[in-house]
């Protein structure tokens, strides 16, 4: 499996898992055996996080039962990356080393390779936020930080201070990015940045929860920025003829298409069946070999041009 060795801050695969709604959908024997297979196979970035606050307040287990699945499947901690977050809802009452705390318990970890600072619904207090993970940080909690779905005027913020202070800035983003989704990334907001190389983009929620396949998904997904999941509905043939055209499934085009723009440092995707992760896998050749043809075939599906002027979500 090909490697970003800067990508995020460390070396690690172009393709991730991620755990919401995943292991926990999942029998326990096919988590362990597709976990040994991903690994195997070069995919060496789990994104876990303990889903317990705000819109996640739904005390998920798929945490705990990832934590439980790699311990079966045999994997030692030096053969993966992980990747987790700090959420912002009820922060600062729940700081980030006691939710650090919680999640490396939960997940059976002492330290994480990177964490993503969660999305919010007010503005947060950007100068304490890089500062307690610079603390973290400096403890060695984690080595190298990003943002998830922040405005990008408070990134803005956070990068100026870190600068400032010489306290350790954002390295990348995780953020919505798809062949549906492209304003917070290809447009001004974001995009800037990425063509500087202050960050990379991890690019997250790229099948829009399945639908931009053509499903119809009954587990909950992610939110629907700008009210556009009925015209990605609708732009899901598109997608499935394009790929026919290309020869390959509707999934590898889509994962595809993320990993051939430039500022992408890694694709996250949740897969309950091997099927499903074998499919997916196909994914880094078809990017490497028809990458830009990949993405001119499909660039008129961005349909969040109208995206807010201030670069919310």
């Amino acid at each position: 499996m090909h490697e970003k060795q800067n990508g995020l801050g460390f070396a690690t695969s172009a393709l991730g898992l991620g755990s919401w709604n995943t292991w926990d959908r999942m029998d326990f024997d096919d988590a362990v055996r597709l976990l040994r297979h991903a690994i195997g196979a070069g995919v060496t970035l789990f994104d876990v996080a303990h889903y317990n606050m705000g819109p996640h307040a739904e005390q998920s287990r798929t945490d705990l039962l990832f934590g439980e699945a790699v311990r079966a499947a045999g994997i030692n901690r030096d053969e993966y990356q992980l990747c987790g977050k700090l959420w912002l809802w009820d922060y600062p009452n729940t700081g980030f080393a006691e939710q650090l705390a919680t999640s490396f318990d939960r997940v059976g970890v002492d330290r994480a390779e990177a964490v993503v600072v969660g999305d919010y619904f007010e503005r947060p207090d950007i100068p304490r936020i890089v500062t307690e993970v610079a603390e973290q940080i400096r403890l060695g909690r984690f080595d190298v930080w990003g943002v998830n779905n922040w405005q990008a005027a408070d990134l803005d913020r956070a990068l100026g201070f870190a600068s400032r202070e010489g306290l350790p800035a954002p390295a990348f983003a995780q953020l919505k990015y798809s062949v549906a989704r492209r304003s917070m990334a290809e447009g001004p907001f974001y995009g800037a940045h990425f063509e500087a190389g202050r960050l990379t983009l991890q690019a997250s929620d790229v099948f829009e929860g399945g639908v931009l396949l053509g499903k119809t998904p009954s587990r909950k997904i992610g939110a629907d920025p700008g009210g556009i999941r009925d015209a990605i509905r609708s732009a899901a043939s598109r997608v499935v003829a394009v790929a026919g055209d290309f020869g390959v499934s509707p999934s590898q085009l889509a994962v595809a298409f993320c990993l051939a723009y430039a500022p992408v440092a890694n694709v996250l995707f949740g897969v309950s069946r091997m099927a499903q992760l074998e499919d997916n896998l196909g994914a880094v050749a078809l990017a490497a070999s028809h990458g830009a043809e990949v993405r001119a075939a499909l660039e008129d599906l961005w349909l969040d041009r109208s995206v807010a002027a201030d670069g919310t979500f």
